[in-house]
């Protein structure tokens, strides 16, 4: 009795690991995917072009100068922000098409974990380079608002949980 104890919790254990391990792998399919999703609901596309983002750029903006009655400086910090976060946003896209990237992986008879590997190496170097340029950007707007306009950004935040709903 003993032995077939120990047997069926091995596998228990066994099927823990499974379903954990395809669970994370779906995380990081499902990550990378949503960076080629295409729409957002009618604001920036992944396959917009520079003129476009800079004019969805321009209204976020001019929402956010509004909501928070920013001035000139301010706005100017708000900016470099967003250009910042574009930049960063296009170097975890990169160049090629994430779908067909993701198609690849499994294109063979067996996935490709090499490629996987090294496509998941590929977004967490990006995110690495570009992350200190948007935290000294984020720094530098969050720092330059008044008591007044901090506490409206953590209302919003913690009201609406810092996304866009409907």
């Amino acid at each position: 009795v003993q032995p077939a104890l120990r047997r069926g919790t091995v596998m228990k254990r066994c099927i823990k690991r499974s379903l954990v391990g395809l669970a994370g792998l779906g995380i990081v399919l499902g990550s990378l995917t949503a960076c080629g999703h295409r729409t957002h609901h009618g604001g920036w596309r992944g396959d917009a072009t520079p003129e476009q983002q800079a004019a969805w750029r321009g209204k976020m903006v001019e929402r956010v100068s509004a909501k928070l009655d920013l001035n000139a400086e301010q706005k100017a910090k708000l900016t470099v922000l967003s250009e910042r976060m574009q930049a960063q946003r296009q170097a975890l896209r990169g160049s090629a098409d994430p779908r067909a990237e993701m198609q690849s992986l499994v294109a063979g008879a067996q996935f490709d974990r090499a490629k996987a590997q090294a496509l998941v190496q590929q977004k967490t170097d990006a995110l690495r380079s570009g992350s200190p340029e948007v935290i000294a950007a984020l720094g530098d707007f969050y720092d330059s608002l008044n008591p007044a306009q901090q506490q409206k950004v953590r209302e919003f935040m913690s009201h609406r949980g810092g996304r866009r709903r409907g």
